[in-house]
């Protein structure tokens, strides 16, 4: 039986990326880590208004995605927030009322770290209804039930 060379898939980048495809770095310097989420979010702004279609929809969306693990008053006690080992982030007094837009945006479209992704679930228009719906929530300006 023959045996060749030992193949080590991609040992070298299989192309070389154009400038600025990757997340790059302070300063324009290359890391070698990609940049946080809010790095990478934080100049995103949510393009829609808070507008009653814009909350209705992004109701819809948070009452069948968000509520299961965050609740429906966003504190982080879903009904199936007791089967998660880690418990899901209080979402109205939590850390995430203080970050930009871009960032909510950005956790709901890559995930966290125990949060799954919803970019394949929500178009980008939905996961700013979504985030509108969030900051309404936010500012006592709705309720999600």
């Amino acid at each position: 039986m023959y045996r060749g060379a030992t193949v080590k898939p991609l040992t070298e980048a299989p192309r070389d990326m154009p400038e600025g495809t990757l997340p790059m770095a302070k300063d324009g310097e290359r890391s070698e880590l990609p940049m946080t989420r809010a790095e990478m979010t934080a100049n995103e702004h949510n393009p829609l208004s808070v507008s009653p279609e814009n909350l209705e929809a992004g109701k819809s969306l948070y009452a069948t995605n968000c509520a299961p693990c965050h609740g429906d008053s966003g504190h982080g006690d879903g009904p199936v927030a007791h089967l998660l080992k880690t418990k899901p982030k209080d979402i109205i007094n939590g850390v995430s009322a203080h970050l930009p837009d871009g960032y909510l945006y950005g956790t709901i479209r890559d995930g966290g770290v125990t949060m799954p992704s919803y970019a394949d679930a929500m178009s980008s228009h939905e996961r700013w209804q979504l985030v509108t719906f969030v900051r309404a929530m936010q500012h006592g300006q709705v309720a999600a039930k």
